[in-house]
This record gives structure tokens, C-alpha cells and sequence, in this order.
């Protein structure tokens, strides 16, 4: 009897990352022959470096909180996401080798904290199910023949295929290997692709001699707020009192306010970034589009003003021959003290005796609403994730298959999909590439005049 591999079709999948992979093993493990092209010397060179070299693999937050993370491209995963789950992929990772911790947030790592023993659970896997992989080897296009794609161009010649999945990541971390090559290869076949903006990346201010002054603080439990406008415009009483934006429960901001959330941050030479400013730097970057945009940080949103000008007032009449520099030393970093004076109009020297009401009033002002204009984001190639894409209407949720071309289909990063940090992104990747991969070793079959070994598992 004939050998199933011997007769199997040929999938080509292109990109050997975190969807690249996932994709590659189940197309095999499907009963595909595989082929897996990596253009950089190594696979999994995103992954070793996510998580600060961690790999936060996905989260342990159910379904119907895991949508939202992705906003509108949400909707678009849910078919993925029933297919290949988290507890799907920690019982592949277990396989493995790989055992699995939650944190805070709850953020998923590998219990070794180490993103490296990640790529060898999917070396191992591509391994068992005898995936051949290419490295050094770039697609220059795909080969298109009445309607279908029928292979890929290499530099070397062309190789034929059944299927061909594009897994080749976005444009972000351009030395993993991530250069907007699978946005070019998606385009040459007549597929949309929605406009590149950087996603998770520090944003840059108008008020540099400011933001060095504060250069390396870290702050934590404090409020960002997102609006269009100019520092003077903005009126603080429209600071809300809730986290609102993309994955905070529905809840929408009211203009101008584009995002608010709290949680931690870090003051930078040339502005702000940290977990706070990278969840809220897709929605500035969209907004900046239109317009000016800036930042109010809330030093203290537990207390509101009245709450704040009382404590204040408190401190100012105990230690009333106590320079004002002391007494702002109780409610802030050492190195915001000095330059949050100088922005309330308060010589720092001053004794808290003879401050005003009016100079009290202007510095709860401040510590509620410090101020920066926003002139851009990083460069595209610093941000974690990249936002654009394949444009999701040209692709069959349910199977990752393109509308466009047959025999085409796309994982991961390169479709318009993108989330906040806390493993989402990587959950997507996994899952999509799964589903990709098992839809094309299902079509690569058909292709032969045969069903797959495991045919209920494949959508007709």
C-alpha cells in the first residue's frame, strides 16, 4: 500500500515565526509534506526576543474578554479562536517540553522564563512531523496560474506547491526578519493591504527640555489620558475617571478624549513610553493623522481635586517652614520635584508658609494634569507590533484562505490584526497559523484526488 506522505500534496509556507511554525507543523502533522522557508538564518527570531526574551505566550482571560483585545479585527478571530485556543496550545507546548506560569494580568510565560526552550518546543515539533526547513531563503513572489497560486519564486528558481501559506510577519523588528515582505507578496496578487502604522511603540513630545529633566522615572499607578488638542486647549475636567478605549470593556472615550488608562509608565529623553503609553500609542498614531495630539498624566488619580488640595494644604500648614521642594518630595519622585515646581510657577526654595492659594491651586493643577504635546511615535521599526495589513475581508476567517487567489492562505502578523501587549498577539499568531495550516494541507489533498488522513477535522 501507497504511503500517505508519498502522495500527499505540497504546502509551502513562507515566514518560520511564531504563525510560520505553528503553521508548518500542523499542515505536516495533517498529513501535508511541508516545506518551510525562513529568510534569516534561524526560525523563531521574533519570538527569543518577545517578552524581554521571555515569550509571553498568551493570557489566561476567557473568550469573550479575549475579543475585544483585538478590537475590530476581533470578530475576525473568533472562528480561529474555537478551532486553537490557549489551553490548546499549552497542551501542544506540554508535548513539548514546555511547562507554563501566569502572572499578573495574566500574562502566560514558559515556567523557565526562557523564550528559547519556546523555539525548540516548535523545532521539535516541525521535527516529528518531518517539516523540511529552508533557511537563507527568500520568496521573491508567488507563482499564479489561472486564479490559483501554484508555488513561489526564490531567488534559487521556483518552487511548486499544492498550497502556499504567507507567514512572513509585518514590518516591525526589522532584524528578526520582519521587513513587510509578505505585505509585498500579498499585493502582487491583487490583495489589499490596509495602511502600516507602528502598534506598541513610545511616543515622542513637543517639550523635550521637560521630558530629559524627568528622564528615567518610573512611575506607577498613574492616569494617562489621550486628547486631540494642544496642552492649553484642553480642559482637565474631561479627564474620565475609568479606564476607556480599545479592550476596557466597551466603554468609549468622549472627545476629546481618544484614550485613557491606568497602570505604569516611564518618562524617556525624548518622551514618554512603558506599558501604559505602548497600550495607548495605536489610537495616538491614528489620531495624529487628523490632527494635534497630546497627553495629560494624572500624578495621583486616586485622590480627585478637592481630595488633592486638602492633602496638599494639610502638608503645606504642618511644615510651614519647610521649603516647597520638601514638600513635594511626599508626593512625588525625587526628580519630578524640581521641574513640577517650575511648571506650577513655584521657586522650589519657597517656604510652604508663604505659598499662595493660587500657587497651591496651580500645582494640584499640574500633579492632575502634566501636560505634553505628542509629535510622533518611534519609528515604525521600534514598535513591538505592527498594525495594517492583509485586508481581513479578502480572507476566509474560517480557514485563513484568500478570496482571491485558491491554494493562498495567511497567518500571523501579516494579516490586519493586532492587539494589546499581555500575549494576545502571540495567541493570534498560534492561532491563525494552526488554522492555516490545517486548511491547506485539507486543500493540498483535495488537490491529489484524496481526503486527508484526519478528514473531520477539516472544514469542506
Amino acid at each position: 500500500m501507497t504511503d500517505w506522505k508519498e502522495t500527499a500534496g505540497m504546502v509551502i509556507v513562507i515566514g518560520a515565526g511564531a504563525a510560520g511554525m505553528m503553521a508548518a507543523g500542523r499542515a505536516a502533522e495533517a498529513g501535508a509534506r511541508v516545506l518551510l522557508l525562513e529568510k534569516t538564518e534561524r526560525p523563531g527570531k521574533k519570538i527569543l526576543v518577545s517578552g524581554k526574551t521571555r515569550c509571553n505566550l498568551t493570557n489566561t482571560r476567557e473568550l469573550p474578554e479575549f475579543i475585544p483585545m483585538y478590537g475590530a479585527a476581533g470578530s475576525f478571530l473568533r472562528a480561529a479562536f474555537h478551532r486553537f485556543f490557549r489551553e490548546d496550545l499549552l497542551v501542544l507546548l506540554r508535548r513539548y517540553g514546555v511547562e507554563t506560569k501566569a502572572e499578573r494580568g495574566g500574562r502566560i510565560f514558559p515556567v523557565s522564563d526562557r523564550a528559547t526552550d519556546v523555539v525548540e518546543a516548535f523545532r521539535r515539533y516541525l521535527d516529528e512531523h518531518g517539516v523540511e526547513l529552508v533557511t537563507r531563503q527568500r520568496v521573491l513572489s508567488l507563482v499564479r496560474r489561472e486564479g490559483a497560486v501554484t508555488g513561489v519564486m526564490t531567488a534559487g528558481g521556483t518552487l511548486p506547491a499544492d498550497a502556499v501559506i504567507v507567514a512572513a510577519g509585518g514590518a516591525t523588528w526589522p532584524a528578526t526578519g520582519s521587513t513587510g515582505d509578505g505585505f509585498e507578496l500579498a499585493r502582487g496578487v491583487g490583495h489589499r493591504i490596509e495602511k502600516l502604522r507602528p502598534a506598541l511603540v513610545p511616543l515622542v513630545v513637543r517639550e523635550t527640555v521637560l521630558a530629559k529633566s524627568l528622564q528615567g522615572v518610573n512611575l506607577r499607578n498613574i492616569r494617562l489620558t489621550a486628547f486631540r488638542g494642544i496642552p492649553g486647549d484642553f480642559d482637565p475636567a474631561f479627564i474620565p475617571d475609568r479606564d476607556v478605549g480599545r479592550g476596557t470593556g466597551g466603554r468609549k472615550a468622549r472627545r476629546p478624549v481618544i484614550e485613557s488608562r491606568c497602570g505604569e509608565m516611564m518618562m524617556t529623553h525624548f518622551g514618554i513610553g512603558g506599558p501604559v503609553t505602548l497600550l495607548m500609542s495605536l489610537a495616538v498614531v491614528k489620531a495624529l493623522e487628523e490632527g494635534p495630539v497630546s497627553v495629560a498624566l494624572d500624578l495621583k488619580p486616586a485622590l480627585d481635586y478637592r481630595q488633592l488640595r486638602a492633602r496638599l494644604q494639610r502638608d503645606l500648614d504642618a511644615h510651614g517652614k519647610r521649603q516647597c521642594r520638601g514638600i513635594l518630595a511626599g508626593l512625588l519622585p525625587r526628580k519630578f520635584v524640581t521641574p513640577l515646581a517650575a511648571q506650577a510657577g513655584i521657586p522650589p526654595d519657597k517656604p510652604a508658609n508663604q505659598v499662595t492659594a493660587a500657587e497651591r491651586d496651580r500645582l494640584v493643577t499640574v500633579l492632575k494634569s502634566l501636560c505634553f504635546e505628542i509629535t510622533s511615535s518611534l519609528p515604525m521599526a521600534t514598535a513591538i507590533v505592527t498594525a495594517g495589513g492583509v485586508s481581513l475581508p479578502e480572507v476566509d476567517p474560517r480557514t485563513m484562505a484568500s478570496r482571491l487567489a485558491t491554494g493562498l492562505y495567511f497567518c500571523g502578523e501579516v494579516l490586519d490584526v493586532d492587539a494589546d501587549t499581555g500575549g494576545f498577539n502571540l495567541q493570534a499568531a498560534f492561532s491563525t497559523g494552526w488554522v492555516a495550516g490545517e486548511s491547506a494541507a485539507a486543500y493540498a489533498a483535495r488537490r491529489h484526488g484524496h481526503a486527508p488522513p484526519n478528514p473531520e477535522l477539516f472544514l469542506s
